[in-house]
């Protein structure tokens, strides 16, 4: 088969052995593929695969299985369906444990499928398993154009949600038609700000970080209390001082959560939440996929370098 290898920070389209299924695992036959910052930063250098993932780049995909490993109950040759991959996803092939694997949304075609797991199960787990984000609460989404950010915002919206979201400007019109109840542009506008006058000086129940420690202090200033702030990435750095004092005075929690590296038991309860309680609201059309453009497999270099821009607003799919 053909995938994507990194070969001195680069990506380079190359013949590799085709995947045989361990025990407990499914080979599937790519039909697409998501484009995630994470796969960036395994580009760069900065985020490798977990031991025993496959070293290609791709967090997520579709397709259709094409064989079963030992012990693997439940599942068929030729069905169609989408994974949480801990790697692989930018290949033909992929070998993906059992418990990794999603059914195709009613109304999606299988394409389309390949833009939710990672992002489902990131934003359900962290979202609604950890902070328990409850109907008419306020819930702060930074980043609110990425694939993880359009998700977010549809998914705080279903469950009762007031969302709030930092963005640029030119995609707030966008955001809103997804459910966001203000956008903020992060530019020009001070998001503590907005976010207490929006409130009335409550602040945010829930954040949702992508940014790290150039937010830490800010989210804290915006958060209510007992409220959660959840750091599900770093692309403003992971160090920084935090006062205890005014996260003790608001009874607030801060956590920081990976995927990637999670146990496998781990992943199959966080991907049976997000079949059981995410997978209906999609299927009713209440999250929908959002997807910027879709780039030939081979061509995951210049589908980076997009997503590098931050100039696309949703996912960014390659299609074997």
């Amino acid at each position: 088969m053909y995938a994507i290898t990194i070969e001195s920070n680069e990506l380079v389209w190359a013949e590799v052995p085709d995947p045989e299924p361990a025990a407990g695992e499914v080979v599937v036959e790519v039909t697409a593929a998501a484009v995630n910052r994470a796969d960036v930063l395994q580009r760069q250098g900065h985020y490798p695969p977990p031991p025993g993932a496959p070293a290609y780049p791709g967090l997520e995909c579709s397709g259709v299985i094409s064989a079963l490993g030992e012990g693997v109950t439940g599942h068929h040759v030729g069905e169609r369906v989408c994974a949480l991959l801990a790697g692989g996803g930018y290949a033909e092939k992929v070998a993906v444990p059992a418990g990794q694997l999603l059914p195709v949304p009613a109304g999606l075609s299988l394409v389309e499928a390949a833009s939710l797991p990672e992002v489902a199960c990131t934003v359900w787990s962290n979202v609604v398993d950890h902070d328990r984000l409850r109907p008419g609460e306020t819930f702060l989404v930074h980043g609110g154009g990425s694939g993880i950010g359009t998700f977010a915002i549809q998914l705080g919206a279903a469950l009762g949600a007031t969302v709030l979201v930092t963005a640029r400007t030119d995609k707030h019109e966008r955001l809103r038609a997804l459910g966001a109840a203000l956008t903020v542009d992060y530019r020009s506008q001070d998001f503590v700000a907005e976010v207490k006058s929006f409130t009335e000086g409550r602040g945010a129940d829930v954040v949702l970080d992508i940014i790290g420690a150039k937010y830490l202090a800010r989210n804290l200033d915006a958060l209510a209390v007992n409220g959660r702030i959840s750091v599900i990435g770093f692309q403003g750095g992971a160090n920084a001082e935090l006062n205890l004092g005014a996260l003790m005075a608001k009874r607030g929690t801060i956590s920081s959560t990976s995927l990637r590296a999670r146990p496998l038991a781990d992943k199959a309860r966080i991907v049976a939440g997000v079949r059981e309680q995410v997978w209906p609201l999609v299927a009713a059309g209440l999250v929908k996929p959002i997807i910027h453009t879709t780039f030939p497999l081979p061509e995951a270099a210049a589908a980076q370098r997009l997503m590098e821009s931050s100039d696309h607003l949703g996912k960014i799919l390659l299609q074997a």
